[in-house]
């Protein structure tokens, strides 16, 4: 009997250890995971979906007689602009010029997706012609300056960044210095911008990813603080109207209106929405491909533009 009792209270011990590890990983570390590794941002939209040449791919397909046959530039680029560049390469490339293993796009494919950590890289590197990517990070510049390479950057296209809260979280509006009041750790509580009592949770993304750039940007050099106690609280994040709204599954998750405009293609497209950015074509200024231009020339035609719009984005045309 007092053996039974021992082992009992052992296994209460163990279990006890248990739920508070459990405990601690839901509530701290899981919350906190490093989800924007390479290998989770390679993954974070379905390539296949997008994939060009596909009868049931969800790209935007077009008919043009503008084709291209032979030194055909690599592309690459961002989650949220690969079904753009996809339906671009659909357009122009002969379909042999793409190859997909079922997982990735292989060495020989002139279609990569890298994201936009990667594709800033290879573009110096000399391992894409042609990358689609919200502005670069600084460390992203001061790479290609270490380099000794200068790239070009075409704006092709103008999106809006956004804000993004959970469905319960009643705060549908902030301003604009609400939001960076909240990411510099002056605010650290909902009800400071008329929300309930819970603790401001601003989330951050990886350093280089094309989002925490403009983040960056859009806080004009005023450091940004993580809250300590934030895991007990709201989160607030950020991302791209399209991302958001078009490719990732956000059940749950709702865009804040910013100085009481919503973002949404007409707000957008009539400037209303305060926090828009454009999105670039870029490439090595001493790239000596002779199709990069021809290419480049044909995406801001009607066409190339047209592929832009009926992506879900704001084509430069109508700015």
């Amino acid at each position: 009997m007092k053996l039974f009792q021992q082992i009992t209270a052992i296994l209460l011990i163990v279990l006890v250890f248990v739920g508070f590890d459990l405990s601690v990983y839901n509530i701290f570390t899981k919350r906190y995971i490093n989800d924007t590794s390479e290998q989770m941002q390679a993954k974070s939209i379905e390539l296949d979906k997008y994939l060009p040449f596909e009868e049931n791919s969800e790209i935007v397909r077009i008919e043009t007689d503008f084709k291209l046959t032979e030194n055909l530039p690599v592309v690459d680029g961002a989650a949220a602009l690969y079904p753009v560049f996809s339906g671009f390469v659909n357009a122009v490339y002969p379909k042999d010029s793409v190859i997909f293993d079922g997982e990735n796009f292989t060495s020989e494919s002139s279609l990569q997706y890298t994201n936009t950590l990667r594709a800033y890289k290879s573009v110096v590197d000399g391992g894409a012609d042609i990358i689609f990517c919200a502005e670069p990070s600084q460390q992203q510049l001061d790479y290609a300056r270490e380099q000794g390479v200068k790239l070009e950057f075409v704006p092709i296209g103008r999106e809006a960044f956004v804000f993004i809260v959970n469905n319960s979280n009643p705060v549908d509006n902030l301003t604009v210095e609400q939001i960076k009041e909240m990411y510099s750790g002056k605010y650290t509580s909902w009800s400071e911008v008329g929300g309930d009592k819970s603790v401001i949770d601003p989330v951050q993304r990886i350093e280089g990813s094309g989002s925490q750039s403009v983040m960056m940007s859009f806080m004009d050099s005023t450091p940004m603080k993580k809250n300590p106690f934030g895991f007990i609280g709201r989160a607030i994040g950020f991302s791209f109207r399209y991302y958001v709204s078009g490719i990732v599954d956000n059940g749950g998750v709702k865009m804040l209106s910013v100085n009481g405009v919503y973002p949404d293609k007409e707000n957008i497209s009539s400037g209303q929405y305060p926090i828009t950015v454009d999105f670039y074509a870029v490439y090595r200024k001493d790239n000596s491909n002779p199709n990069i231009d021809s290419m480049i020339e044909w995406i801001l035609s009607d066409d190339g533009q047209q592929i832009v719009e009926k992506s879900g984005y704001i084509p430069v045309q109508k700015e």
